[in-house]
Order: structure tokens, then sequence, then C-alpha cells
């Protein structure tokens, strides 16, 4: 467990497959995330979900975000992982619309961020986020990230961002 200011981070479990269901079968949160909305029965995507649990992923790292009092809000993780690189890519949906804009979204990214560059040699975290999603646009900066680009990607169009080692290091020192 990885434990932040709000949230704590953990490994997925098959129990969290119910809301993931809901969240990834929801029309709003599918657009955020710019991914096609999950259309499949709850039962093929439970034995899909199984499956992918007992899987282990050496390019990515999946996480559950909870609340302390065990409340699971989202998912978070880092992946496209590439050791040679120095990078990774990272991800976050809190799908639990009662847990948006009151920070926990800011604490998680901020929580994984020291996690990786604590645990890892990785030099830098980037990420892509819709250019419509004001929330992530307001989120990332605040956790250190800056806009290095932008994308244009199957009709999306997207915020380029990045947060290297070096950085997160400053901003930790003068915490």
């Amino acid at each position: 467990m990885i434990i932040g200011k709000k949230v704590i981070l953990r490994e997925k479990r098959l129990s969290d497959a119910k809301d993931d269901y809901k969240w990834e079968t929801d029309h709003e949160l599918a657009h955020l995330d710019a991914s096609p909305i999950v259309v499949t029965t709850f039962q093929q995507y439970l034995s899909d979900y199984t499956e992918e649990l007992g899987y282990s992923h050496p390019a990515s790292q999946r996480f559950a975000i909870d609340t302390p009092d065990g409340k699971h809000i989202g998912n978070c993780s880092y992946y496209n992982i590439s050791e040679t690189m120095g990078e990774a890519e990272l991800g976050i949906m809190i799908g639990n619309r009662d847990y948006w804009d009151n920070g926990y979204g800011t604490d998680t990214v901020t929580t994984l961020i020291n996690h990786i560059f604590i645990q890892t040699n990785l030099s830098r975290i980037y990420l892509k986020t819709l250019d419509s999603n004001k929330r992530a646009l307001k989120c990332f900066p605040k956790c250190g990230f800056t806009i290095c680009g932008h994308l244009l990607k199957d009709g999306y169009s997207f915020t380029l961002m990045e947060i290297y080692r070096h950085q997160w290091q400053k901003r930790q020192a003068e915490a």
C-alpha cells in the first residue's frame, strides 16, 4: 500500500470489478478518458478481469485508489515503462463522482509521483489529457507537471505534460 494524505493506493483485487465495470460503462467517464465504452456483459467483463489480475505486467503498475476508510473511488497506473528511456506514462481516473473536486485526484497524482521517483530509477513521467478535461488541466500542474506539447489523435485533442525527477526533487526540497 502507498499512503497519501487523502488516499491509499493498493493492488487491484477482484472485488474492484463491480466499480470498474460501472465506471468503464459510463459514457461521461469514457469520454474524459478518450476511451471506448465497455460493451460486454458484466459476466464476460468479470471473466476477463479475473484473468487479467493473474498476469504480471512488467511495463505497467496498476493501483486502486481508496479513501482511508476503504472506499474504492478510482484507479491509477503508470505504464509504458521504459527502463531504457527512463520514463513512464501516468494515468488516473476518479470514477466516483462524489470525490471529484475535493483534492483526491491531486493527492493521488502526487502520491503516485512520489512512489515512482522513490522506488524506481525513472527520470521522467509523462501523460496526456484531453484539452476539454478542465479538472485534469488544473490538477496536473498543481502536482508539478508542465505542458510539453499537444497531440491530435483519433479525433481528440490532447495536452501533453511531463515532470522530471530533478523538478520533483526541487519541489520536495521546497516543501
